[in-house]
């Protein structure tokens, strides 16, 4: 049900936000003032050893320095516990000693239709559990049992068995009153207007639920039986609850096992589903998987949210040196201070399920202990791909290196990356002069194909297109920390804004963290209100000329006008709706980033400032110096970012454009 914004500020200030925490994290004792509000922890979404998370009565927020996460009550009991937002507000209430108001049966209607489909996911959850313990599941289950899971792993990541039938589960989920349409808007049949029958999308499969962030079934994965099926894995396909590209398999437990009393101290993200099974039965928690393809962005930002430094780790054989190889291509552009990947390459011929399996844990805590950083294996690609005794050789590789190194977006990583590149190749070069290209020094990890060509085409093609975005980009850069003239909004929030206008379906792609912007522009908040209520009434099925229609109605025909001129103005054509979908979502992407970074940078500022005036009136010379040190470090940073390059594509390599629409 929603909620009105008097009721929520009113059960927030009756509650301090450090007793929601309290009841979960312990207060550092030597930075907590609690006589002030002021409380420090160690962060509880991710791994840390000195508290870096801090929140204060007085504002009712928190933040972790650490790694970026804030919020206030409600965002904290949805984040962490995996509440829903309801339940969250129900729990505050309770605290607070206010009743809950009269639900509003419209609002009711809507949320039931969104939970119901939630509700089906876990029907057939339970039906594959109950599949896999009949006499149909007895080769499963002995599948199971060869691979070495217990009966206890089995009932804590709920698998299960599809059994081979075309109708057994859609039978089964008809006789409980489910709708037709539900269980086709779930993805559990396969159903078409060629398709006179639908029938089950998983037949004769050990079946493996894939939970959410807040620990709901919303999709599945099915390992076939029969050696003849077509596909050994296969995923349920995209639906309103499930977006493969967004999930890691086993996210939640490992988040739990990251901010839990014996906390580890990173994420491991290996191949499959099994992998982490077996990890996690051997005792390694913290481990999870993409579905069956290979590391997306998505997926990537996700890690990044866990910790800084998560490890990568791939089967030794040359798919898996192929696999690893793009994961460092898909790193290299999204690098920052303090954030990067490393990789665990495996025995070849082995993963981590073998491993753990015949070895037991020790062996793969050594594969984990030896990881490569990024750096290393950028270089160890490129070294390794051919012979270098000649001057042109040597200068191509050094070349090829640069321009690899050259998509790293954040200038002051790309520096030393640069640096760390030329350190190695004069120590490689001199040693090849001495012992005529003997790298007996190197290691010789095998890697699949000749990537010299390869990454040097990558990395210039990647690099040519940031230096095309250049000028627009630095125009929506400077804009970033300072409101527009003639009371516009800054430039990157009437970029946020009229995106969702004109492509209104990004909303519904990324719906919790969209609708969660935070505007600092008044006109902004409102026109943000009014576009959130028109999505809650239409759905995924609103238009732009539904929501245009809406807008239009409530008196924000003026705004919209301003906001277009404005974003033509700047040439940031991909705002518009001259921009193709594809190009939308890109720029809309990388806004949203600077925005959120922006926010947090600002929100960190203050914090700083606020505790300068303390440590100045408290006369602590040591914590003056330690302060004004980090608010150096975060001007500089602030500094970086208005004049970072590559912010949004302005124009549109998916559209195949050169040059904004009608050359404006």
């Amino acid at each position: 049900m929603r909620f009105s914004n008097s009721f929520l500020d009113e059960i927030r200030d009756r509650v301090p936000i450090s007793d929601v925490i309290g009841r979960r994290v312990p207060w550092d004792r030597k930075k907590t003032n609690a006589s002030r509000g002021d409380y420090w922890a160690c962060c509880p979404f991710h791994g840390e050893k000195s508290p870096s998370f801090h929140c204060e009565d007085r504002k009712g927020r928190y933040h972790c320095f650490g790694c970026g996460v804030s919020g206030d009550h409600f965002r904290f009991l949805t984040e962490l516990d995996g509440m829903a937002f309801p339940e969250a507000v129900q729990q505050i209430a309770d605290l607070a000693g206010v009743a809950m108001p009269q639900p509003d049966v419209e609002a009711e209607k809507r949320d039931r239709q969104r939970i119901g489909l939630q509700d089906v996911m876990e029907l057939a959850t339970q039906f594959f559990e109950t599949q896999l313990q009949t006499a149909n599941g007895a080769k499963a289950r002995a599948y199971l049992r060869d691979r070495g899971l217990t009966g206890r792993t089995i009932e804590t990541f709920r698998l299960g068995y599809a059994p081979d039938s075309r109708n057994a589960l859609k039978e089964h989920l008809a006789g409980k009153g489910i709708a037709k349409d539900q269980i086709e808007a779930c993805g559990l049949v396969v159903h078409g207007p060629d398709i006179p029958v639908s029938y089950d999308r998983f037949r004769d499969r050990i079946m493996f639920p894939i939970l959410s962030s807040r620990e709901k079934v919303i999709a599945f994965g099915g390992r076939a039986m029969s050696p003849d099926a077509p596909a050994k894995y296969l995923n349920s396909n995209e639906t309103e609850l499930f977006h493969k590209g967004n999930v890691l398999y086993n996210f939640s437990r490992a988040r739990r096992a990251m901010s839990g009393a014996d906390g580890a101290g990173t994420i491991i993200a290996v191949e499959g589903y099994m992998d982490v099974i077996a990890l996690h039965q051997a005792g390694v928690e913290n481990a999870v998987a993409p579905l069956g393809t290979a590391l997306t962005e998505n997926q990537m930002a996700l890690l990044w949210k866990l910790t800084q430094q998560p490890v990568l780790c791939f089967d030794g054989d040359g798919a898996g040196i192929r696999a690893a190889n793009r994961a460092v291509d898909l790193a290299l552009p999204h690098l920052k201070p303090g954030y990067s990947v490393r990789f665990a390459m495996l025995p070849d011929g082995k993963d981590p399920d073998d491993l753990v399996r015949n070895e037991g844990r020790a062996p793969f805590d050594k594969v984990m202990s030896s990881a490569r950083s990024l750096s290393e294996m950028v270089w160890l690609r490129e070294a390794q791909a051919g012979s270098f005794e000649t001057p042109e050789a040597r200068a191509q590789m050094e070349a090829t290196l640069k321009q690899v190194v050259s998509v790293i977006a954040d200038e002051n990583v790309r520096r030393h990356y640069g640096q760390d590149i030329r350190d190695r190749l004069n120590q490689f070069f001199q040693g090849a002069s001495r012992q005529q290209n003997n790298q007996r020094g190197f290691d010789r990890t095998p890697r699949g194909g000749n990537r010299g060509g390869q990454g040097g085409g990558r990395g210039g093609q990647a690099g040519g297109r940031m230096a095309e975005r250049g000028g627009i980009s630095d125009r929506l850069a400077r804009s970033s920390m300072v409101t527009g003239s003639q009371g516009l909004p800054p430039l990157r929030e009437s970029v946020l804004a009229l995106t969702i206008v004109n492509h209104p379906h990004l909303l519904f792609a990324e719906y919790d963290e969209i609708s969660a912007i935070e505007y600092d522009n008044r006109d902004l908040q409102r026109f943000w209100s009014a576009v959130l209520n028109a999505a809650a009434a239409k759905g995924p099925r609103l238009s732009r000329e539904n929501l245009l229609e809406q807008l239009q109605a409530e008196g924000f025909d003026p705004l919209l006008k301003a906001l277009d001129q404005q974003i033509r103005f700047a040439r940031l054509w991909t705002a518009t709706t001259a921009a193709a979908p594809e190009d939308a979502r890109e720029g809309y992407l990388q806004a949203l980033a600077l925005h959120q970074r922006t926010k947090a940078l600002l929100w960190q500022r203050r914090e700083l400032e606020t505790e300068l005036a303390h440590a100045t009136e408290e006369g602590d010379d040591d914590a003056v110096s330690q302060i004004l040190r980090n608010l150096q470090e975060v001007q500089l940073e602030v500094t970086r970012l208005e004049n970072q390059e590559a912010i949004i594509d302005g124009f549109g390599v998916l559209s195949g454009r050169v040059k904004g629409p009608a050359g404006k």
